[in-house]
């Protein structure tokens, strides 16, 4: 079962045990970029991107060749299994159900379906501090009210830096909350996520910690 709480045990040791990422506009390139920095050995990984619901989606075997990890379309009911990336299907919200996944073909959520909001929040409420929240290049706000909640839910919380998306609206919009861990380039998420994974610090300096009075702030991960 996965551990559900509000305070890590250490800010050095996330137990990561899921990594949910959203994505919108532009955020294909930037996911295939990110999937391929990580590790072979990494905690299931959940994908909403938002797609075209009235096409079929290639999109988790287009990934699975570019990234050589094993990715699949999320499947209603499945065991949710480390090592696997899982895409959320076109027209469908993708959520988690203790260690299982839940699709559900609800409401639009700021016009979306799937919902990264919907998503975070979930994963938020089962996983808590287990947890890594990620958002990528998009165009509109989907993500940033399911990132304040994995936050406080004592999770990790991760946006790409602005300037490196294709479109900056959705990462800045996560920024704004004050709930972003970290910001970084593209061309370090992946390996700064591996290194949480192994609980070691960056050792490349590159990235910034977003600083807030109110809130504890790490200088490692």
């Amino acid at each position: 079962m996965p551990v559900k709480t509000n305070q890590r045990k250490s800010a050095k040791t996330p137990n990561c045990e899921l990594i949910a990422i959203g994505a919108s506009a532009g955020g294909l390139r930037a996911l295939m970029g990110l999937l391929d920095g990580i590790e072979p050995n990494f905690p299931a990984i959940l994908v909403v991107q938002h797609l075209d619901p009235t096409h079929k989606s290639h999109m988790a075997a287009l990934l699975a060749r570019k990234t050589r990890k094993r990715v699949k379309e999320a499947e209603d009911g499945e065991l949710i299994q480390p090592g696997t990336v899982y895409i959320g299907p076109p027209n469908e919200h993708l959520l988690v159900s203790h260690d299982r996944i839940q699709l559900a073909h609800s409401r639009l959520i700021r016009f979306s379906r799937p919902s990264i909001d919907l998503m975070f929040t979930s994963v938020a409420a089962i996983f808590g501090s287990t947890a890594i929240g990620v958002i990528l290049s998009g165009s509109n706000r989907d993500g940033a009210d399911g990132i304040a909640a994995i936050k406080r839910a004592g999770g990790i919380t991760i946006a790409q830096a602005p300037a490196t998306a294709e479109f900056r609206t959705m990462p800045q919009s996560a920024i704004d909350t004050g709930c972003v861990d970290y910001v970084l380039p593209l061309a370090n998420m992946g390996q700064t996520i591996s290194q949480l994974l192994m609980r070691a610090a960056p050792s490349n300096g590159k990235g910034r910690h977003v600083k807030r009075p109110s809130a504890r702030t790490r200088g490692t991960p």
